[in-house]
């Protein structure tokens, strides 16, 4: 019947048939992981007796907002935090985070990153493309990085570092961002955070979690993380937040963030919430099944581009940590193509051909498919990748797991043909 709707060739058929097969039994695992978050989040509705009075907001200062504080508690049950806070004003992820190392980094203060180099667009926030614009490093806080071996945290080097030198925080990515087998799982996480405590339990842990939240049955805080942060137009906003993002963890460390996002004194006991709570807690809500949909969809895409061939990371079979889905292509052409198929899948914006492109907070020009309805919502469904050796794509998201294998099937015509 889709051949027929979509004109895809049989070999494309084929590959798609052969490829749902193959994760079949994965689905089920993902199925249960999304029941047990389901679970969670539910309960903290119930627990924090959410009513419609909650969805209710406010304007101006926006003192007493009932939904605002209660949301935050929501989260931070869910999160198994101590405290949380979720605000429309953080416009991204690479806000909430920044958010989070201005808050609690001081001038002299050392942020090392254990993970390697943080995603592009922290460049700037961090000082590496030498802005002075109001930079980490501008402001006087220095930056030291621990390199992945193999794709692995290198843990004797990052308790060597530890123990010569003071340092503030350290720095975990979940996500792989624009890198090859770049996705830390949880259980290295955990052993991360365990080594870095042992050394100098001073340390704060933090934790980019975009990508991550509701893949598993717990976060970053569970084991051990001081801070996370991370964006509402990815997992936790279920495609249906318009904006946002939340940093949960340690309840002095959030305090921190409050005043930094406001002003100090200030702090998270202003800030209206106009009419956005609404979308917020729906999200949140919808976020356990719109996950496992976006998971789903990415073990499609994998077991997909391995029976055309192309290297995956992960791997069909392999564990998962987030909801990115790598393809290495080694062809610029073969990139440009399989994101092009991508937006054909797309509701919004399916007539569009993407090209590579400049973007605001990437060196390398990028090839971006997303037809989504919320700008820039990853947990809609897309794919890019900057233009540079070895070429790879990044696909994620897919708010209903069918509409996802479509647009994975225009991909892989396109790459047969």
């Amino acid at each position: 019947m889709l051949g027929n709707l979509y004109k895809f060739s049989d070999k494309t058929m084929d590959i798609i048939a052969r490829a749902e097969e193959a994760v079949s039994e994965k689905f089920r695992k993902i199925e249960e992981v999304c029941l047990y978050n389901q679970a969670k989040v539910l309960k903290a509705f119930a627990d924090n007796h959410i009513g419609a009075a909650h969805l209710n907001g406010t304007t101006g200062y926006g003192y007493d907002d009932m939904g605002r504080d209660a949301l935050d508690r929501v989260y931070a049950d869910v999160f198994e935090a101590e405290d949380a806070l979720v605000r429309y004003t953080m416009i991204s992820g690479t806000h909430a985070i920044s958010t989070a190392l201005f808050a609690v980094l001081r001038p002299g203060d050392t942020l090392l990153a254990v993970t390697g180099k943080p995603y592009d667009t922290f460049d700037g926030v961090i000082g590496l493309d030498g802005n002075e614009n109001g930079s980490l490093i501008n402001f006087g806080i220095k930056y030291a990085q621990v390199d992945l071996v193999d794709g692995h945290a290198d843990i004797p080097s990052i308790k060597a570092y530890l123990s010569k030198e003071k340092v503030k925080m350290v720095h975990i990515q979940r996500s792989r961002g624009y890198e090859w087998n770049h996705d830390i799982r949880l259980p290295e996480i955990r052993d991360i955070i365990e080594a870095v405590k042992s050394i100098s339990p001073d340390t704060i842990c933090f934790v980019d979690n975009c990508y991550g939240e509701f893949v598993s049955e717990h976060e970053p805080t569970y084991y051990g993380a001081d801070l996370m942060a991370g964006s509402l137009i990815k997992n936790p906003g279920g495609g249906i937040a318009k904006m946002g993002g939340y940093v949960a963890g340690r309840h002095d460390l959030v305090e921190l963030c409050g005043y930094r996002l406001t002003t100090p004194a200030t702090g998270r006991e202003a800030g209206a919430s106009l009419d956005e709570l609404r979308y917020m807690y729906q999200g949140f809500f919808m976020a356990p099944h719109v996950v496992s949909q976006a998971m789903k969809a990415s073990l499609l895409c994998a077991a997909a581009m391995d029976i055309l061939g192309y290297e995956t990371s992960p791997h069909p079979m392999d564990e998962r940590t987030d909801i990115v889905q790598a393809i290495l292509f080694n062809n610029p052409e073969k990139l440009v193509k399989f994101c092009q198929g991508i937006q054909k899948g797309a509701p919004i914006d399916s007539y569009a051909t993407p090209v590579p492109s400049d973007m605001p907070g990437y060196s390398d020009q990028v090839i971006m498919a997303a037809g989504a309805f919320i700008q820039g919502s990853s947990i809609e469904f897309s794919a890019d990748g900057p233009m540079r050796e070895p070429y790879i794509a990044y696909m994620q998201g897919g708010l209903t797991y069918e509409s996802a294998k479509i647009g994975i099937m225009h991909a892989v015509d396109m790459l047969v043909d």
